[in-house]
Formats: structure tokens, sequence, C-alpha cells
């Protein structure tokens, strides 16, 4: 869990979402990226200047068919961190207000509110049987919300610390006790 401090690209959501209101919690959640953008370039170079030195070797010995492989060995790369860094673009902001819990998603520069709730009935379920880790949810009633999921197992619980103790915060300025 990080802020979007020194990002070139603004959010596309306006900041803050609600201007009345006194924001509890204001976080944006983005994903890691493993590599940043000119290691991938020097791991890519790296990796067509061994290709054409193996693919020469394989030439001259008459394997023409090995520099095609070695090619489509350099295209895989380049497809699955350009799918990488495509999903590490996409980011969760989770605001908290008296009013209400709000989550929006952005991705490929399009922002969307995927959750809103009344803050009071709001609950957070941190559920630790899965897999990967706690999984993080808001929940409404039936409806449920995942999120966090870009963020590690200690993170999310964290988070989920974090976001209840906005909505107690909330909840306490919008009735506060006699």
């Amino acid at each position: 869990m990080r802020r979007a401090a020194g990002r070139a690209k603004p959010p596309a959501w306006d900041y803050p979402p609600v201007m009345d209101a006194h924001i509890h919690l204001d976080t944006l959640i983005t994903p890691e990226r493993s590599l940043p953008l000119t290691g991938f370039k020097v791991l890519l170079g790296a990796l067509i200047v061994l290709n054409l030195v193996v693919g020469g070797v394989f030439l001259a010995m008459g394997a023409w068919p090995a520099p095609i492989f070695l090619g489509l060995d350099v295209l895989g790369v380049w497809i699955a961190f350009r799918i990488s860094y495509r999903r590490a673009a996409t980011r969760e902001r989770v605001v908290v207000t008296a009013d209400e819990v709000r989550v929006l998603r952005e991705a490929g520069g399009k922002a969307d509110a995927v959750w809103s709730s009344p803050t009071a009935f709001t609950r957070v379920d941190l559920d630790r049987s899965g897999r990967h880790g706690a999984e993080l949810r808001l929940a409404l009633s039936r409806k449920r919300l995942r999120i966090g999921q870009a963020l590690g197992p200690r993170e999310r619980e964290g988070l989920a610390e974090a976001i209840e103790a906005a909505i107690l915060s909330a909840r306490a300025e919008r009735h506060p006790s006699p």
C-alpha cells in the first residue's frame, strides 16, 4: 500500500471525492513492479544480443529454424512484460467518510466506482484461509467486494486495520456518544 507520490500521470478521478465531507481514510493501492522500465530495456537488449550470437552459431551449423525459435523467445518475453506492466498500471482507491465507504478502480486511464456503501453498515472481513494469505473484503449485507489484491498478506492485514479504524472514527463523528 503506497501513495501515488511522484507519479507522472495523475489519477483519472477527482480529488477529493466528496468536497464537504471529512475524509477519515483516503488510500491509493498500486501494485509494485518487479523491474523498472530501464531494467526491462537492458534485459531485453541483452536477450536479443545473446539470441543473435546463439542464432548465428546455429545458422553457421546449418540449423536455420533455430533463430526463428530464438526470435519467438524474445517476442514471448516482450509480451509477458507488456502484460505485467499493463496490470501494474491498475490502481485502487479506498475512501472512508462519515457518510460512505467508496472504492474506485482505475485501469487504462479510466476510473470506475466499484463500491459505495453507508459507513454505518459496512463491515471489513479478513479471511485468513485463502491459499495466498489473507483476503480482504468489504461487506454490506450479502454484497461483498475483494480489495487489496495487489498487496501482500501483511499489507492486507494492515489495510484492514486502517479501514476498520477509519470506519469507527467515521461512525463516532456521525453518531457522537453522549
